[in-house]
């Protein structure tokens, strides 16, 4: 990876985290508040990450010849199947029991949210048990 395209990365990342904790996404009792339907300023800010995100993919391809760090725009293809809706369904019921999203988490313990680090070893777990089956 070129030092322009790690910077880009790094800023990339530190604006990420910084807006998920001024909209207070870091905090696992405002994203619970968000999701018994008590507090739904958390529905501006997702409806906000979702129109940036169209934008980009949409747009940006249109407007640019190719990426401004070099290579070429991508399709990204998915596909639905069993795994994927188990791997939806499971991480929609652990976000729903402890309101703890992985992006979040990680700058919640740059914020200091040391507790936090429970939930990310959980996720870490998870991660390698999914390898560990995907490799069989």
């Amino acid at each position: 990876m070129s030092f322009a395209k790690g910077l880009a990365t790094l800023a990339a990342g530190a604006l990420f985290g910084f807006g998920l904790a001024l909209s207070s996404m870091i905090r696992p009792e405002v994203v619970l508040a968000f999701l018994q339907g008590r507090d739904l300023g958390l529905a501006l800010v997702m409806g906000g990450g979702v129109a940036v995100t169209l934008l980009a993919y949409k747009l940006l391809p249109r407007l640019l010849q190719r990426p401004l760090l070099g290579g070429s725009f991508g399709v990204h293809p998915s596909s639905w199947n069993r795994d994927t809706l188990r791997g939806a369904a499971l991480f929609g019921v652990g976000w729903g029991l402890t309101g703890v999203c992985p992006g979040p988490a990680i700058a919640g313990l740059g914020a200091g949210n040391l507790s936090l680090l429970w939930a990310v070893a959980g996720m870490a777990l998870g991660a390698l048990v999914q390898g560990w089956r995907a490799d069989r």
